[in-house]
């Protein structure tokens, strides 16, 4: 079984961007965003992912996921079908030691948000923090793009 163990945070400031070795744009929906489990179509520039995901631990740091890569054509088809709401974000990644924080920051209805993610090997491994890294927001969630989805940040203000 695949498992994903990553922490989340907020960010200060926007600083990090001077830190970055790259940038992507994503855009990706949702074909079942029940809690149980999580069924996401995403596109990374010009390529395509179809990825399930499980319910997470009592953390929020651990779940399962099986993501599988898919034709570009297909996963435009998908998105068609996909809940009401599409996720748009541009994703910075920033090398930090031996990790990458992902750093998000979120476009259309969720504009105005920012978060970082980095993936670990185990729950309590430890890491680098860079300076613009605000609150843990890992298991919230609010956070977690498929609520984004319902409930964008737009709504929370």
């Amino acid at each position: 079984m695949n498992k994903e163990i990553e922490r989340k945070f907020l960010l200060k400031n926007n600083e990090f961007k001077n830190a970055c070795y790259d940038k992507k744009y994503i855009k990706q929906g949702y074909l079942n965003s029940n809690k149980k489990r999580v069924v996401r179509v995403r596109i990374i520039d010009k390529d395509a992912f179809l990825t399930i995901k499980g319910i997470s631990d009592k953390s929020g740091t651990t779940r399962f996921e099986w993501e599988k890569k898919i034709l570009l054509e297909d996963a435009k088809e998908l998105i068609g079908l996909c809940e009401k709401g599409v996720i748009e974000k541009n994703r910075y990644y920033h090398k930090l030691g031996k990790h990458v924080f992902e750093v998000d920051e979120f476009l259309g209805n969720n504009e105005g948000l920012l978060i970082a993610e980095i993936e670990l090997e185990n729950k309590n491994e430890i890491f680098l923090k860079p300076d613009y890294l605000g609150i843990e927001v890992t298991g919230v969630e609010k956070y977690y793009n498929s609520s984004l989805n319902k409930n964008p940040f737009k709504n929370w203000i």
